[in-house]
């Protein structure tokens, strides 16, 4: 009666404890938002860039051959790689909770027990064989196959798999996006480079002009046409502009280094094509639709996916407030003396047990963790839009770039010209001494300022379209 007693109130206690635990908090429900405008600035179309190719998309074959090695050895890249493998062994700890645990035990054991306890005084007549008492003390052998496995009533284990899965897409397109944007800072880095070699080209023909303009000087000073004063003018120019030559080297230098880190390389030389710096034409760069960012940026693609990821540690963390089945069971054999191990049956032991547990003290515990991945998924959320967001007005600002530098650099074109032959001009009146020496020096420090301006200008516009071929998605394909 007592025990029946007991085992029915243990049966209601059990009942409870399993209602409480089914009653889980809600998941906050935010849906995301993926409203795109039509067209980029008014102008859209469904050609996009981002499917070309990067060897079609950069025809220089210095370039190309700087971006393989680029893709092959840089580090942030092997790091990315690794990342990928992290997430693939993920995947497979995932995958082993679904399956059953079986292992293998063996062991041996030594029991002495007091006499005058129960165990103890009922032990001490027993006999093994007649004549002979249980031994004192006891030893126990036993080996046996244990196997667990925890029943996946609530999806449990399979969200957490599925998970592990879409992080493992999500770092894919990590290495996607690493890809991307290693092209475009080897290009924007590869143009710099040669637009350091162009303006070091004119600053070193600007040299020429001042030591000839300086000789011309001293002959008229010499001749009582010019002063002293006009000599050490023109001879602080050239001064200044041999100073800015080595400025230029430095930069060169670091450019160059710079490279070679992208490359996973110690310093050495990069191979450029100089010649015509500006005389090359910006790549046309056909932009799509903004809606195809969607699916053409990598990064955009991992942040979805990490939202869904997000969204299923939600569903995991949900269910631990849900009971747990588990089922444990073991086959093998057991005695106190080795030799009776393979006396069968008697020596055989097996056990199968079912159980189902439910939290009841340490429910704050779990709520926490819920709250913290419900959190989690909000996040994750925000940083897709953001995401979304960030790569539209990216887009925008250097597709009003190109528009801009392009005129630009038509107007600072005219600019050279006209100061080009000014310096001819100015050389000419100086020579009759109808212009001062002031307008020469002048008009030689004009042209060269917007010469280096105009090479730093064309430069600005090739990064702009690698800029807007990396913001559109292209390169990793």
């Amino acid at each position: 009666m007592f025990n029946t007693r007991i085992k029915r109130n243990l049966a209601v206690l059990l009942a409870c404890a399993a209602l409480g635990s089914c009653k889980v908090p809600a998941i906050t429900q935010r849906s995301e938002n993926k409203t795109l405008p039509a067209t980029y600035n008014g102008n859209g179309d469904t050609s996009g860039a981002a499917a070309i190719n990067f060897r079609t998309f950069f025809p220089d074959k210095y370039l190309l051959a700087l971006i393989d090695t680029a893709v092959k050895n840089n580090q942030e890249l092997n790091i990315t790689l690794q990342e990928i493998e992290i997430s693939r062994n993920e995947i497979r700890l995932r995958k082993a909770a679904l399956l059953p645990t079986v292992s293998l035990r063996g062991g041996i054991g030594v029991e002495k027990v007091g006499r005058y306890t129960s165990q103890g005084a009922g032990d001490a007549s027993t006999e093994i064989k007649p004549g002979k008492e249980m031994p004192d003390p006891l030893m126990d052998y036993a080996v046996a196959a244990v196997a667990n496995w925890e029943v996946d009533i609530w999806r449990k284990l399979r969200n957490a798999k599925k998970a592990a899965v879409t992080r493992y897409l999500a770092s894919v397109e990590g290495r996607n996006f690493v890809v991307t944007g290693l092209i475009a800072e080897v290009a924007n880095s590869y143009y710099e480079l040669e637009a350091l070699d162009n303006q070091l080209m004119f600053v070193q023909q600007n040299i020429e002009l001042q030591k000839n303009a300086l000789n011309v000087v001293k002959i008229q000073k010499e001749a009582s046409r010019a002063t002293e004063l006009a000599v050490q003018k023109f001879q602080a120019e050239v001064l200044k502009t041999e100073s800015l030559q080595f400025d230029i080297r430095q930069q060169i230098t670091e450019t160059e280094n710079r490279i070679n880190l992208l490359l996973g390389r110690y310093p050495q030389p990069i191979q450029r094509d100089t010649a015509d710096f500006l005389e090359k034409v910006p790549t046309v760069v056909g932009t799509g639709l903004p809606a195809q960012l969607l699916t053409n940026r990598p990064d955009i693609r991992q942040a979805e996916l990490e939202l869904t990821a997000a969204k299923l540690d939600v569903q995991v963390a949900r269910a631990e407030f849900l009971p747990s089945f588990g089922l444990s069971a073991a086959i093998g054999f057991q005695a106190f003396n080795p030799t009776y191990l393979v006396k069968l049956p008697a020596s055989l032991l097996y056990s199968l047990a079912g159980d189902l547990v439910a939290p009841l003290v340490n429910r704050n515990g779990i709520k926490a963790e819920f709250n913290s991945a419900n959190a989690r998924q909000v996040q994750a959320m925000y940083n897709y839009e953001r995401r979304i967001l960030k790569a539209y007005l990216e887009v925008s600002t250097q597709l009003s770039g190109i528009s801009n530098l392009q005129q630009s650099f038509d107007f600072r074109s005219k600019q050279v010209n006209a100061l080009t032959q000014s310096i001819s001009i100015a050389n000419d009146l100086f020579k009759f001494a109808r212009a001062d020496y002031f307008e020469v020096l002048m008009t030689q420090r004009d042209a060269l300022e917007a010469k280096l301006e105009l090479v730093e200008t064309r430069r600005q516009q090739l990064n702009a379209v690698v800029n807007v071929y990396r913001n559109l998605g292209g390169g990793w394909r």
